[in-house]
């Protein structure tokens, strides 16, 4: 048993019916399964307890329940006073949450949203069993109105994607994990990002070696977006970064805070890296369809994905790019636009949402939000486990848009996919702190993290 969080390696991710596969082949070869799970939940109880009250244990019918009854007889013969029942113990130390687990399908009942309401209200810290009860192994989604808030959650066997995006993240508290000695046999459906390193430079490198990025957008008015998107490419370690503003004049610095950044047009770069869409405004639509005839690798963000959501010309420019490959970066509004749907259909299902619009536009998709998804067709979806609310904030969206572009200039070799998965994960590191982070810290985090 271990905490999870940060990972430095990937980790797979299974659904309900894959981890509900592997529970049967693992009870075949060890009937004592459940015994292991108990005792699991036993020592982390034994760790969390703080003060002399009752462990308080909601257990349910299934085998969620059936864990928290094991781990009540185990803490008891280790001398630990324990309240099984719906009804709260006074002052208890700690609450096991093993009321609903991994079968869960449909809403709480109206009795069971009741003793949910009493765990959170008791004032204890809450330990999970495998999941909150009422959130959603699939989505980390609420499945009625209520979900277990823990402070802790023991994942056991295996790691479900709801732990990691949507609501989930707010629910689990801080993860831990024990597979019960159990070797999984499955290929998992997902992952859980671990750290990918940042490029290094060879002693005989030069700017040239770095590749180049061709930032278009910053409208009038909306240059800070653009601008913020170059910047972001620049510290990455791109070895040119040219900057198209649309709607000024060429005699417009591309940045006076950061005059290594020049002005540029496609016409003048047609084998940069395009990132696209940062503070475009809809004078973009105009320009998408030569950007995506003839830009060997694009990074298509914001007002771009408007535009394009907007025109099923430029979508269907965007199926047949023969140019090369592509990357989506939407927020939940843009991807529900782009799917034709509103943003809580998107959210309800975070990982069959950013599916069905990279199968659907052919690209490579970073759903972002909290626990970002990253889906291309014919590869192992990703869940970004870093990052938090301080990225909330104006700006961080062009900032990750321009890591991309920068990550991918120098390495023109990486897929999308493998592009986006490290810049997504580098993005999230660096915005791993408390409070609000500006977009313009932010790309100096990132900057100094690699």
């Amino acid at each position: 048993m271990h905490t999870l969080l940060p990972t430095t390696t990937a980790l797979p991710l299974f659904d309900v019916a894959a981890s509900r596969r592997i529970e049967a082949r693992a009870l075949l070869h060890s009937p004592d399964l459940m015994e292991r799970a108990g005792l699991a939940v036993a020592k982390l109880t034994l760790a969390l307890r703080r003060g002399e009250g009752p462990v308080w244990l909601v257990c349910g019918a299934g085998n969620n329940g059936g864990d928290g009854r094991v781990a009540a007889r185990r803490l008891a013969e280790a001398g630990v006073a324990v309240h099984v029942g719906h009804d709260a113990p006074q002052r208890p130390a700690l609450v096991i949450d093993a009321l609903l687990g991994l079968g869960l399908n449909r809403a709480p009942s109206a009795d069971l949203l009741k003793t949910i309401a009493a765990m959170q209200a008791c004032g204890a810290p809450i330990l999970a069993v495998d999941l909150p009860s009422g959130l959603l192994a699939d989505t980390g989604q609420a499945a009625g109105e209520r979900a277990v808030r823990a402070d802790h959650t023991l994942a056991l066997l295996t790691l479900k994607p709801g732990l990691f995006t949507g609501e989930g993240r707010a629910h689990g508290g801080r993860i831990w994990f024990d597979d019960l000695g159990i070797a999984s046999d499955e290929t998992p459906p997902a992952e859980l990002l671990g750290h990918t390193p940042h490029p290094q430079r060879g002693p005989t490198s030069h700017k040239g070696s770095h590749g180049q990025v061709l930032v278009v957008g910053g409208q009038p008015g909306m240059q800070g977006a653009a601008r913020l998107a170059a910047r972001a490419a620049l510290a990455c370690g791109a070895g040119r970064v040219y900057v198209d503003l649309l709607g000024l004049p060429a005699q417009e610095v591309a940045d006076a805070g950061r005059p290594e950044l020049m002005r540029g047009t496609l016409a003048e770069l047609p084998q940069a890296v395009g990132v696209v869409g940062c503070g475009a405004g809809m004078g973009i639509a105009a320009a998408l369809p030569e950007l995506l005839r003839q830009l060997p690798r694009l990074v298509i963000d914001a007002d771009a994905l408007n535009a394009i959501a907007a025109d099923p010309a430029l979508q269907d420019l965007l199926r047949a790019r023969s140019a090369g490959p592509t990357l989506l970066t939407p927020h939940p509004l843009e991807a529900a636009r782009l799917l034709g749907r509103d943003t809580a259909s998107v959210q309800a299902d975070r990982l069959a949402a950013a599916r069905e619009l990279a199968e659907r536009l052919r690209c490579s998709v970073v759903l972002k939000g909290s626990g970002s998804v990253i889906a291309t067709p014919g590869e192992r979806m990703a869940i970004c486990a870093s990052g938090g609310p301080a990225l909330a904030t104006a700006g961080s969206g062009d900032v990750l848009a321009g890591w991309l572009g920068g990550l991918w200039a120098q390495q023109p070799w990486l897929s999308a996919h493998a592009v986006a998965c490290a810049g997504v994960d580098a993005h999230g590191r660096a915005g791993e702190v408390d409070g609000v982070l500006r977009a313009g810290d932010l790309i100096e985090r990132l900057a100094a993290q690699h």
